[in-house]
């Protein structure tokens, strides 16, 4: 069986479990990270050498980055599905996971960690306000992009969206002052209608 090493509260965490009910697979989660520890113990460094979660064991097959194990399970298990089968779909969904990891990913973690994982007297409020303006820019991209398709990587739910979309939850559920992104939140809607989004995304901010 599946096992998933990670806390449901991480976002990279919820990326792959996500994946995985989309698909229907069975798993096994293991907690760690966090305060759950066991990144740092020996046989976990042997797995995952950035003593970061998640990490997958799949039959003796070990993975880590969160992008790279949601591919990996949609390669296997979804192919014509979340894995586009023509290349350029699939090169499609691919941009979007690897603009994920490129563009919004660093102010999302500089407004989530300030504002959720930070006392308020140890804020920088600089910085996340800046992180805020920024972002604000940052998903008006992915908001005209989605003006003409409902999904990012075209007609349907692939693997591209799974990566932004649990990225793009944070941002409408942080008390946070945002600008009008209507394509950007109809798509996000959409994905609420998702089990598995309700199930791993859609969880108390912590």
């Amino acid at each position: 069986m599946l096992k998933i090493w990670g806390r449901t509260s991480s976002v990279n965490v919820q990326k792959v479990l996500w994946c995985a009910d989309e698909i229907g697979l069975d798993y096994e989660r293991i907690e760690a990270g966090g305060a759950f520890g066991v990144t740092r113990e020996p046989s976990y460094l042997a797995m995952n050498p950035n003593a970061v979660i998640p990490t997958i064991d799949d039959d003796g097959f070990v993975l880590w980055e969160s992008n790279s194990i949601v591919r990996y399970l949609a390669a296997k298990h979804a192919a014509g599905t979340l894995y586009p089968s023509e290349p350029r779909a699939r090169a499609e969904a691919e941009r979007w996971m690897d603009w994920q990891l490129s563009t919004p990913n660093a102010g999302m973690v500089t407004i989530f960690w300030g504002l959720i994982r930070t006392k308020p007297e140890e804020r920088n409020s600089a910085a996340i306000e800046a992180a805020r303006q920024s972002m604000c820019e940052i998903w008006s991209r992915l908001d005209r992009y989605l003006a003409d398709q409902p999904y990012v990587g075209g007609d349907r739910f692939t693997m591209g969206d799974i990566p932004i979309g649990a990225l793009v939850y944070r941002w409408f559920n942080l008390a946070i002052e945002r600008n009008d992104l209507p394509h950007l939140k109809a798509w996000y809607d959409r994905l609420t209608k998702r089990p598995g989004y309700q199930k791993h995304v859609m969880v108390v901010l912590s």
